[in-house]
């Protein structure tokens, strides 16, 4: 029953942790979403972003209380799910939390990525695609420059997701070594 409850709690969190950071991945990269996806999320996340703006405003032209709200989320999600097992006196939930929410950035990238490529090889002209790609340019930009296409074929998104993958296992590493 115990993981029932824990794959419920996940799914949540990561849904809400999602769109928040992607909240603030929006903000970060200065890109204007399409109306239905900057619906979703502001409807999704108002809830939680707005309050937490009273307690840390958002600086530098950053929605920083997006960012706090995913990692509240990933810390109550874990507190959740440690409890369940039985452990009770945690000293690093801070620290697994905030490797959550590493974890969960890192899969988005790799989603974006994913669909990025998809769009390449399906519509390149989709209404979304110029959106999904501005989101994955902080990422491919420097990868760009370094790795030569073959042909006319570009080779790294490849290379990002095996970094990203790579920064994934590197992580879960980490979280294994604290529990």
């Amino acid at each position: 029953m115990n993981s029932i409850i824990t794959l419920i709690i996940d799914t949540i969190a990561i849904v809400l942790a999602g769109a928040l950071l992607l909240r603030f991945w929006i903000q970060v990269v200065r890109v204007r979403p399409p109306m239905e996806i900057a619906q979703f999320i502001y409807q999704l996340t108002d809830w939680l972003v707005r309050p937490l703006r009273r307690i840390l405003p958002g600086a530098g032209g950053y929605d920083w209380a997006s960012l706090l709200g995913a990692f509240l989320i990933a810390l109550v999600a874990t507190a959740i799910e440690i409890w369940l097992r039985g452990v009770f006196a945690v000293p690093f939930l801070f620290l697994l939390a905030l490797m959550n929410v590493i974890h969960w950035a890192l899969y988005g990238l790799i989603g974006l990525i994913l669909i990025e490529v998809i769009f390449s090889w399906v519509n390149p002209h989709a209404p979304l695609a110029p959106f999904v790609r501005a989101l994955n340019e902080p990422v491919m930009r420097p990868l760009r420059r370094v790795v030569p296409l073959i042909g006319s074929i570009d080779l790294s998104p490849l290379v990002a997701l095996i970094l990203l993958r790579i920064a994934i296992q590197l992580v879960a590493m980490l979280v294994t070594s604290l529990m």
